[in-house]
């Protein structure tokens, strides 16, 4: 009898702990990635931009709060937020709260479908094979979370609103133009709104997306954006070893689920993001992050 139950036993008590400890430590075990990204022109300063996104935010997740609000030492010149801040309808001041003193400091945004829409339980077993794009499609909601308050507590801090929109800031010595859509993964995006062009009189374009679809990444190269910022991909979440991301749950490739990379003629940083959907609360060989980006001169 011993020896019958052995086997599931051990399975049962390794899958309890692997969950445990993809619920509870990785996920909670926050990291900054470093990179620089040669985009500037030659002679001009370079400068830091914290790149954040999907942090899911719900009231009561204090470490992750008390962690984004620690990376204001870091004295980002520019902060960009890639949307998914919020799964619940009273985040909003828990964000806040999180971003902190960073509100103080240039900063650009756009949203993701979880800003709109509160999470719903799902089997995640089928972003292996489908992305949830088609889930919004079918089910014909409307918004349910504070997303136009969320946008206005941003913009008074100063923060440009970039979905759909062309906007321009000062970021330390740097003249810089941003273009940005809001997410296609709930056909939000309406790139004909910025198309065009980038004004040559900028020291760089930088192109702000919540979802990397490659449809759009192609658009903003081709328009001349330097460097492009999306998040959505949560880097896969739950990762494989020495095989990475099982799914990016849109049309990106999984060996760009995450980090730096290039784009044809652009630049292109996907976020792993901070945190993940409060319905499916893991992170496997996928810890949660948020990069600063040091842009310098191109050699």
């Amino acid at each position: 009898m011993r020896k019958t139950y052995a086997v599931p036993l051990g399975v049962l008590g390794a899958g309890a702990a692997t969950f445990g400890y993809a619920s509870v430590i990785e996920r909670n075990w926050f990291r900054l990635r470093r990179f620089d990204v040669p985009v500037l022109p030659p002679g001009r300063p370079s400068v830091k931009v914290l790149h954040i996104s999907d942090a899911h935010l719900t009231p009561g997740r204090s470490r992750l709060i008390h962690w984004v609000r620690s990376l204001d030492a870091l004295e980002p010149d520019l902060v960009v937020n890639t949307g998914d801040s919020l799964s619940h309808r009273d985040a909003i001041g828990p964000f806040l709260d999180a971003l902190g003193p960073l509100l103080e400091r240039p900063g650009v945004f756009v949203y993701g479908s979880n800003d709109l829409y509160s999470p719903v339980l799902k089997n995640p077993l089928r972003y292996v094979w489908r992305t949830s794009k088609s889930d919004y499609e079918r089910s014909g909601r409307e918004p349910d979370l504070p997303y136009r308050e969320l946008g206005s507590a941003l913009q008074a801090a100063g923060w440009l609103d970039l979905n759909n929109r062309i906007g321009r800031l000062k970021v330390g010595e740097l003249d810089v133009e941003f273009g940005g859509i809001d997410d296609s993964h709930v056909n939000r995006d309406h790139y004909d709104r910025i198309a065009g062009p980038v004004d040559p009189q900028a020291d760089v374009h930088i192109g702000v997306m919540h979802a990397p679809e490659p449809r759009n990444l192609d658009r903003f190269t081709a328009d001349g954006y330097d460097l492009l910022l999306a998040g959505h991909t949560h880097g896969g979440q739950v990762c494989a070893p020495f095989f990475g991301a099982l799914a990016t749950n849109c049309g990106i490739d999984r060996p760009r689920a995450k980090g730096l990379h290039k784009h044809q003629g652009s630049w292109l940083h996907v976020s792993g993001g901070l945190g993940t959907s409060p319905k499916a609360p893991v992170r496997f060989c996928c810890r949660p992050e948020a990069s600063l980006l040091t842009l310098v001169p191109r050699s």
